[in-house]
């Protein structure tokens, strides 16, 4: 239903029935939307399932006079029967109006996106005030216009993350059918494809991410825009395309999305050099190293391995091959140093080629990782397990990033788990002793 009204009008209409508004177009006409609300009696989500300080969050914003629900995420993991990883909070109020509410327990971040992050010891709660603006721009730059809850959905990226969860009455309301999409396990984009993902590349990442998460079906036009933008992910920030891929081999499903993007042609754009490793005859292998990634990831509960320890396991395959090459052409064992400096060679060159950057903190662990992995697995065979060894700073990354080897090569198993065992006997001597006297008096 199309009508030219003016804006005023339409608050009116809004203040009249606070069930419908009127969302601008780029026609500069308005659009009546009517959310679709469903009941505790439509749905099994178990309000001991919601985060209790979320909740808190939620009551201290609406106890104030504000509008305020779950959002996004979180909605759709309940729905799935999945556990959240965490709970975000969308409401009416200003950000320096929630500063206000919650004082030294808040913290305001972001000047292109401005949010409030509500701290409860080491967990974040995050809110966002809703936003609103047409956004005719190509690409969005600031995004700081507030609107209402309608206004704000309309401006997410997917229908199945455009769910509002109202704690109150335990009820889930939808303006873009995101409901029936969960259900039909379907991705869409909320508007135009080829326009959102112009306003925003990293949304084309998200998708693959979700695709992997869920197996969900991408929606067919939202499938030919991401073919036909992907070239649009070298003008997003490096560093947030950096977070999205780092969370991702954090989540447990990165050999399906790293497929994902290598056949989308986006994996290309981001890290050319991995993409020509992949496709050569031991890229398989990289695969392997990605699904033993995501075992150990899945069996930490909701821990995940040191973003080091996924970067290093990334490139040890290439790693590997690069020196099973030099060993070959000289013919003889390369030694320690010979190792390390292959390592920072190998990872400045893979820096240097990528879209993305990693801190420079975390590319000086990576070196010490694979270089550490030929200290526990010498490539003349004879490992020396001397103290000193354990004493390293990274030593503990190492050990597992030699766990995640030992996963696809079984015959490192026993290797890894006898390093394991010296490493704990140096953590906890007294139990050695006291264990080797006990089996004397045996």
């Amino acid at each position: 239903m199309v009508k030219n009204k003016s804006k005023t009008q339409a608050s009116l209409d809004f203040a009249s029935n606070p069930k419908l508004n009127w969302i601008s177009l780029k026609t500069h006409k308005w659009i009546l939307v009517k959310p679709k609300v469903y009941s505790v009696s439509d749905h099994d989500i178990s309000p001991s399932l919601i985060d209790r300080d979320a909740l808190s969050v939620v009551n201290k914003l609406r106890e104030a006079g504000h509008i305020a629900y779950l959002v996004g995420g979180s909605v759709r993991d309940l729905l799935l029967k999945r556990t959240p990883k965490d709970f975000d909070v969308s409401t009416s109020a200003l950000p320096e109006e929630i500063k206000q509410l919650f004082q030294r327990q808040c913290l305001l971040i972001g000047r292109r996106f401005r949010l409030a992050h509500i701290r409860f010891g080491h967990k974040v709660i995050e809110v966002s005030t809703f936003r609103s603006g047409e956004n005719e721009d190509d690409l969005i730059v600031r995004d700081n216009q507030w609107g209402s809850p309608e206004e704000d959905v309309l401006r997410r990226d997917f229908t199945i993350n455009g769910l509002f969860y109202d704690p109150l009455t335990h009820s889930i309301i939808d303006y873009v059918g995101g409901w029936e999409d969960i259900h039909k396990n379907t991705l869409k984009t909320i508007g135009v494809p080829d326009v959102r993902f112009k306003q925003d590349p990293v949304r084309m990442i998200r998708l693959l991410k979700f695709r992997a998460r869920f197996g969900f079906e991408i929606d067919s036009e939202a499938k030919r825009a991401l073919i036909a933008c992907r070239k649009e992910i070298l003008k997003s920030a490096s560093a947030r395309v950096l977070e999205e891929m780092l969370r991702m081999m954090e989540s447990g499903a990165s050999a399906a999305f790293f497929r994902l993007l290598l056949e989308s042609g986006m994996l290309a754009l981001i890290y050319p050099a991995l993409v020509r490793f992949l496709k050569s005859p031991d890229g398989e292998e990289g695969f392997r190293y990605l699904a033993s990634i995501d075992q150990v990831n899945n069996s930490l509960g909701k821990a995940t391995l040191d973003r080091s320890v996924l970067m290093a396991g990334l490139l040890f395959p290439i790693f590997q091959q690069e020196l099973r090459s030099k060993q070959k052409e000289t013919g003889q064992p390369l030694h320690i140093g010979d190792v390390m400096i292959s390592a920072s060679s190998l990872v400045n060159h893979f820096e240097q080629d990528s879209f993305v950057r990693c801190p420079k903190r975390l590319v000086a662990i990576m070196n010490s990782i694979l270089a550490m992995q030929y200290r526990l697995t010498p490539m003349s065979g004879k490992a020396h397990h001397h103290p000193r060894i354990f004493r390293q700073k990274d030593f503990e990354s190492a050990l597992m990033l030699l766990k995640i080897r030992a996963i696809v090569d079984k015959d490192l198993i026993e290797t890894y788990t006898q390093w394991k065992s010296f490493y704990r006997d140096q953590q906890h001597p007294g139990e050695r002793k006291h264990s080797t006297n006990k089996n004397k008096r045996r």
